[in-house]
Order: C-alpha cells, then sequence, then structure tokens
C-alpha cells in the first residue's frame, strides 16, 4: 500500500471545495487545485450537464444556457475551462454538444462528500481494478474512497450481464458507474459486520467511502495455515449467504489480509439468493476459490462439500 502525507487544516476547508496538501508519488483523480478553484458557475454547469445526460447523449449549448440562466459568452468561458481541466469533453458533430466526463463526475461527488463532512482530503491511489480505482482519504480516520468506472469494454459487458443495468433506453458509463456504486454499498450495508467486509461510511453519484482495509490481497500473501483460511472464507461466504446475498465475483483477487483475517471486496455484482442461477453462481465462486488453493497450496478441497458448507 503507498503511504501519502497529508496535511489538511479547517482554515483550508472553503465552503465545499477540497484544499489538499499532498506528498504522494501517485495520480490524483482530479487536481485538488481545479476543484478548490471551481467557480459557482462552472459547478452550475457540471450539475446541469449530469441533469441533463440523462435526456441527451451530447448537451446543446443553447440547453446549457437556458438551464443555468447564463450568457452564451459566459457558458463558453466555463466551460473551456472546465475542458482544459478534463472535466467536459466537446463535440461538435451533429452539433455543438458538450457531455460530462468521468473527471467531472469525480468533481462533483467529491464536492459534495466534502460538504457533508465524509472525506476532507484525498490521498494516493492503493488500487485499480478494470471497472474501478480506489484511493486513500483522510475522514474522521484514514478511509478508502472507491470510484466506479463503468466505461468502454466494461460498460458493454455490464449491460449484458447485469441485470440491474436497463437493457434499452439511454444507459451511459456515468449512469451504470452510480448504480453499480449504489449496488456495493447497499451490499456492504447489508453484509456489515456480520460477514467481514469493510465498513461502509458514504456513497455519492459513483463513490463509495468505506474503511481503509490495511493489508494485501489474498494472491499476494503466503498463508501459514492454507486450509484454516479458505474454512474461514466459505464462513463469510456461508453468512453473506443467510443475508441473502452472492458474491457472484469471488475470487483471491477481492479478498484481503488484514491482521490474520480475510476480508472480501467488491460487491457490485452480488445477487440475491432468490434468484433463479443462484446455486450456479455460488458454485463458480467457490469453484474460483477452490482452484487457487489447489493450484498455490495444493489443498485438495471437495467443491461440493463447500457449496452444501455454504448453502447449508
Amino acid at each position: 500500500m503507498f503511504k501519502v502525507v497529508i496535511k489538511c487544516s479547517t482554515a483550508d476547508i472553503r465552503s465545499d471545495f477540497i484544499v489538499c496538501h499532498i506528498t504522494t508519488v501517485a495520480t490524483m483523480v482530479v487536481s485538488p487545485e481545479h476543484i478548490r478553484t471551481l467557480h459557482r458557475y462552472e459547478k452550475a454547469i457540471l450539475a446541469t450537464l449530469e441533469r441533463l445526460m440523462k435526456r441527451y447523449e451530447w448537451v446543446p449549448l443553447e440547453t446549457i444556457q437556458q438551464a443555468t440562466g447564463l450568457s452564451e459568452s459566459e457558458v463558453n468561458y466555463r466551460i473551456s475551462r472546465l475542458m482544459e481541466w478534463g472535466m467536459v469533453r466537446f463535440n461538435a458533430v451533429p452539433y455543438d454538444g458538450y457531455a460530462l466526463v468521468f473527471g467531472g463526475y469525480d468533481t462533483l461527488a467529491l464536492a459534495t462528500l466534502t460538504r457533508k463532512g465524509t472525506i476532507s482530503a484525498l490521498g494516493a491511489k492503493i488500487g485499480e481494478g478494470k471497472e474501478s480505482v480506489v484511493y486513500e482519504a483522510l475522514g474522521l480516520g484514514p478511509v478508502a474512497i472507491k470510484f466506479h468506472r463503468v466505461g468502454g469494454r466494461s460498460f458493454s459487458s455490464a449491460r449484458v450481464n447485469r441485470e440491474y443495468m436497463p437493457d434499452s433506453g439511454n444507459c451511459p458509463w456515468l449512469l451504470a458507474s452510480r448504480l453499480s456504486a449504489e449496488r456495493e454499498y447497499a451490499a456492504l450495508a447489508l453484509l456489515h459486520p456480520n460477514v467481514s467486509v469493510p465498513l461502509p461510511i458514504g456513497q455519492n453519484r459513483h463513490t463509495v467511502v468505506m474503511s481503509l482495509i490495511d493489508g494485501p490481497n489474498l494472491n499476494r500473501c503466503l498463508l501459514e495455515e492454507p486450509v484454516a483460511m479458505l474454512e474461514e472464507i466459505l464462513t463469510h461466504v456461508h453468512a453473506a449467504y443467510t443475508l441473502g446475498v452472492i458474491h457472484a465475483d469471488l475470487s483471491e483477487f477481492n479478498i484481503l489480509i488484514e491482521d490474520g483475517r480475510p476480508v472480501i471486496i467488491d460487491w457490485p455484482q452480488w445477487m440475491e439468493t432468490s434468484h433463479q442461477n443462484a446455486k450456479t453462481l455460488v458454485t463458480r465462486d467457490i469453484t474460483n476459490l477452490l482452484t487457487y488453493f489447489k493450484r498455490k497450496y495444493k489443498v485438495d478441497y471437495d467443491c461440493g462439500d463447500a457449496v452444501r458448507c455454504v448453502i447449508g
């Protein structure tokens, strides 16, 4: 895990903007300086784009003017700054239109989380997957903030494979990412503390704030008692099942080991135990685990017994 020195004081926090002084080698999601200096007109434009992108793939310039009440010259000036900062994208065909991109969505989420007091500073990047990036942050103490990024190839597969995604209509990657974050937060809220998962702290748009787990992924560990660890993981999978939840994407890559205990992460793809393919999903999760433990530790654990242990 990257370590980061964060220096923030109450005097550094102005309105609902983040002001951070950060010493780190990691790349930030967005520039704290840009968030700090964001003008209220620019924030209004970002919020307007977010709202109107439910109806438009590219929001026309005239529509932005009407929604914000700003002049054409003011809108052009403010949008040019937002484009320079990587928060908005422009498209000229078939008309001059603008769209919010992840930089702008990150800004709106961070500004809201800061105003609510959920976080006060953003630190180093500590994890990245095909559909998310995770940063260390400062709230009441050290926390983790996960930015869901369902876009490109992952967005296409998400619409096909995830039942909570609309199969028709306008569902851009911003909405897909928000739905993914909401679903993960709901799972954590349902499971904690009965299942070993991160404590859910807050959720806004495509972000989830949770407790910071200080430990490596299971695949990076060398376990002294692999059978005991496998059985402990299965116990938590069973506890989740009794609460009506199946992870549905479980593997050695989304289990962290903190102080010798497993913590199961990455829950946006979870399914209810009432799902018609519930047993298939559980079996797939368990097969992934058993395959890993057999490959690395030569543990020969019967899959049928493990599935019965989970389902009860």
